[in-house]
C-alpha cells in the first residue's frame, strides 16, 4: 500500500511577523467551527495583519463583532457585482455611515464587474460600480477591484470616473502581461492570489516576474483558491506563505524579502 503524501504546513517556513494577508472572508460560515484557530495560525505563520471583507452592508453588520477581539484584523466593505441589483440608495446610506463610524474600514471593495457567472444584468453591475467608486472618492479610501471576464469594461469605467493615479487594488489578479501593463500604466497595484503556484499559468507566472515588486500585494480569497501543495481544500490566510514561496521563486529573490515588501505594500495602502 502506498504510503500516503505528507504536505507541508505553511508554519515550515518560519517567517517573520510582517506578512499582510491582503483578502480574506473570514466572516463565512466555512469558518465558523475554527475562525480563532485560523487566525492563531495566520499569527504564528507571520502575518501581521488581515483584510476582512464583507459583501454588503447586512455582512458588514453580523459579521464585524467577530473580530472584537483581534485588532489586527481591518476590513473592507462593498457589494459585490454578483449583488449588483441589491444595491440601493438605502443600502448605500448604510455603507457611508458604516465607514464614517468604523476605523477599521480601510476601503471600498470588492467592486467591480463579473461576466462570468452573469448573475446580473451588465448595465446594473456598472451603475452598481459606479455609485461605489463615487463613495470611495467622498470618502476618500482605496477601492479593489473585482473583474472577472470584464477586464476591458473595469478599465474603461474606472478610467472615464478619473480614477487614474487613485488608490486602486485589482483583487485576486489572474491574467497576464497585457493587463498587467494597463493596471501599472495607471498607478495602480496588484494582488496575487493562489493560482500563481499553479502549473497551468504560465501568463500570471509570467506577469508576476514582471510587475514592479512595490505595486504587488498577497492574498488568499480564503476560503476560495488554496495555493499548491493544498490545492482543492479550504483556503486560509496561513496558506498565502506557500504564494509568497512561488512569488520569490519566480522573481529570484528570497522567501523573507516577498514576505517583507508586500506587507510594507499593504500597510502602506491601506494605511495600517
Amino acid at each position: 500500500m502506498a504510503k500516503k503524501k505528507t504536505r507541508p504546513e505553511p508554519e515550515e517556513l518560519e517567517l517573520p511577523p510582517v506578512g499582510v494577508e491582503s483578502h480574506a472572508h473570514l466572516d463565512l460560515e466555512d469558518f465558523d467551527g475554527d475562525r480563532e484557530a485560523i487566525l492563531e495560525r495566520a499569527r504564528k505563520t507571520g502575518i501581521s495583519h488581515l483584510i476582512n471583507v464583507f459583501l454588503g452592508p447586512d455582512a458588514y453588520e453580523r459579521g464585524h463583532p467577530l473580530f472584537t477581539a483581534h485588532p489586527e484584523v481591518s476590513f473592507l466593505l462593498g457589494v459585490h457585482p454578483n449583488s449588483a441589483d441589491q444595491l440601493t440608495g438605502e443600502s448605500l446610506a448604510r455603507m457611508r455611515t458604516f465607514f464614517k463610524a468604523d476605523p477599521r474600514l480601510k476601503g471600498v471593495g470588492e467592486i467591480g464587474l463579473d461576466y462570468y457567472w452573469e448573475r446580473v444584468d451588465h448595465a446594473t453591475q456598472k451603475t452598481a460600480f459606479v455609485r461605489q467608486l463615487a463613495l470611495a472618492r467622498e470618502l476618500a479610501l482605496p477601492v479593489v477591484i473585482h473583474s472577472r471576464d470584464a477586464d476591458a469594461d473595469t478599465l474603461d469605467l474606472l478610467t472615464a470616473n478619473g480614477f487614474c493615479d487613485y488608490p486602486v487594488l485589482w483583487h485576486c489578479f489572474g491574467q497576464g502581461l497585457e493587463l498587467a501593463r494597463s493596471v501599472i500604466d495607471n498607478g495602480w497595484h496588484v494582488s496575487i492570489p493562489g493560482p500563481v503556484t499553479y502549473k497551468k499559468t504560465d501568463d500570471l507566472q509570467a506577469a508576476v516576474a514582471r510587475i514592479p515588486l512595490e505595486r504587488m500585494l498577497l492574498e488568499t480569497d480564503c476560503p476560495f483558491l488554496a495555493p499548491e501543495p493544498w490545492r482543492g481544500k479550504r483556503n486560509h490566510p496561513a496558506l498565502m506563505a506557500f504564494t509568497a514561496k512561488r512569488v520569490a521563486e519566480i522573481r529570484g529573490r528570497s522567501l523573507e524579502d516577498i514576505w517583507q515588501i508586500t506587507g510594507d505594500n499593504a500597510r502602506r495602502f491601506f494605511n495600517l
